[in-house]
């Protein structure tokens, strides 16, 4: 029977951000009438590690500015042509017939008389090869079938329609008609993200006892330095999970109503335009064969990246394992996949950093999905977890993209930052000190203030070939 880990002691959630020493994190225990003083490590032991998250978008994407309140962007669409909602309103066996298009979205056809189009019963799969005689409306078209049987399938079967080239006789004019390229246009908006620091000039003379130190690198002997630099920590950590999370505000909310407009995050945008795996986690190889198949639909990106949390990442390896001879009854066999055999003196590797399945997969631990702090201390079970996201797939690269600021194609990755700068301001990162204390000389204000702000968004280029992990 498996263990199970004990719910005390746990993790602590709340970290002591706060403007003054607390009794909590330093000694204030200054009774000399004690017998003995108690002994005192000079340094602050870091218990829980790196405590950042940010990491996510310095991997995959890059940054580049913009001097507007909109970025646009187009995307190709389809270079052929198909309707899956067409039916025909002749009998069967009929050698000619008409066909309405009633896909959602589509008000005109782009199907042209002489062009030669296959139709398939959606059901039975039964298929005619046709010639277009006719196009009589926007939306309904008429063929001559080739074969001698007439149509295969009944009056008003729903039927896809696909073109596959053209005949004409032998001295006629040509093609009747053009078509336009079609794009689609993607837009986003950045928004401003704020955060501020401020401690009072008595408070900074106060010396303290503990050598504090953060992820950055800041150290010393001053309190106050150390809230600072965490503040400024977290405020990057949100740059960055600000793009992630962000959603727009939508019509009649009270966010919009309070005159925000919130962003197209990154999840937002591949929950709506992407690819999702609503079963939480593929733990079979006919679940990836599924996500290649549906890739293969898509842009067809050679190599991904998979950001993965905790528990996407051991599947993972677990279906590997098996893959390479494990079993739960030949135990002795399980431990020598990799790249090699392994023996008493060597440390055993249990994980894989990818796999190659019709295209090439690297699986990347994903801090921001495992943190308890953030996604990580969401409910994970996967009956009571719906929306919960377990991992993130990526295609590497980049993309060419019209962008219409620039009025050119431009290459980009498909995830970037673009945050607002002009030759007067730059609003990438912004930090700047208020007051009159530590330096500061700017206000009568009895205290030292330090700012953030950064004025950013993210653009998720080709959806389609991103794939979201989530339960439900």
């Amino acid at each position: 029977m498996a263990g199970q880990l004990l719910s005390n002691p746990t993790f602590q959630l709340q970290p002591s951000a706060e403007q003054v020493a607390l009794q909590t994190n330093y000694i204030t225990n200054f009774n000399f009438l004690n017998q003995y003083l108690p002994d005192t490590y000079e340094k602050e032991f870091e218990r829980y590690g790196n405590r950042t998250i940010a990491s996510f978008l310095r991997m995959v994407g890059a940054e580049m500015p913009s001097n507007s309140d909109q970025i646009k962007w187009a995307e190709q669409g389809r270079l052929h042509i198909k309707y899956t909602n067409c039916t025909s309103a002749a009998a069967l066996a009929a050698n000619t017939a008409t066909f309405t298009v009633a896909d959602s979205g589509v008000t005109y056809i782009a199907i042209r008389v002489g062009q030669t189009v296959m139709i398939q019963n959606n059901a039975s799969g039964v298929f005619n090869k046709a010639i277009v005689t006719a196009v009589p409306s926007a939306t309904t078209f008429t063929v001559a079938y080739y074969e001698a049987a007439g149509q295969a399938f009944a009056v008003s079967t729903q039927c896809t329609v696909f073109i596959y080239g053209s005949e004409f006789k032998k001295g006629t004019n040509g093609m009747v008609g053009s078509l336009e390229a079609e794009d689609e246009i993607f837009s986003n908006n950045p928004i401003i993200i704020k955060d501020k620091y401020a401690v009072n000039g008595s408070d900074m003379a106060q010396i303290g006892w503990v050598e504090v130190t953060t992820e950055n690198g800041a150290t010393g002997y001053l309190w106050y330095l150390k809230s600072e630099h965490e503040t400024r920590l977290r405020f990057e950590d949100y740059l960055e999970t600000a793009m992630i999370e962000a959603v727009p505000a939508a019509t009649g909310s009270g966010a919009k109503t309070a005159g925000m407009m919130g962003s197209e995050g990154i999840f937002y945008v591949v929950n709506n335009r992407g690819n999702v795996w609503g079963a939480g986690t593929p733990t079979t190889l006919p679940d990836w064969d599924s996500i290649v198949s549906r890739l293969d639909k898509q842009g067809a990106i050679e190599e991904n990246v998979v950001f993965v949390n905790r528990g996407l990442s051991f599947d993972i390896d677990n279906m590997l394992a098996t893959l390479n001879g494990y079993n739960g009854a030949n135990a002795a066999g399980a431990a020598s996949y990799g790249l090699f055999d392994n023996d008493v003196d060597m440390a055993l590797n249990l994980g894989f950093t990818g796999f190659r399945r019709g295209y090439d997969f690297y699986k990347s631990d994903w801090k921001y999905l495992n943190d308890p702090t953030m996604r990580g201390g969401l409910n994970q079970t996967a009956a009571t977890a719906t929306g919960t996201i377990t991992g993130l797939m990526v295609p590497a690269g980049s993309t060419s993209v019209y962008d219409q600021i620039m009025g050119k194609n431009a290459k980009r990755p498909f995830l970037h930052v673009r945050y607002r700068a002009s030759e007067a301001e730059d609003r990438r990162y912004k930090t700047w000190i208020t007051g009159s204390a530590g330096g500061a000389q700017t206000s009568d204000l009895d205290a030292m203030e330090v700012n953030f702000l950064s004025e950013r968004c993210v653009c998720t280029l080709g959806a389609n070939n991103f794939v979201l992990f989530r339960y439900g």
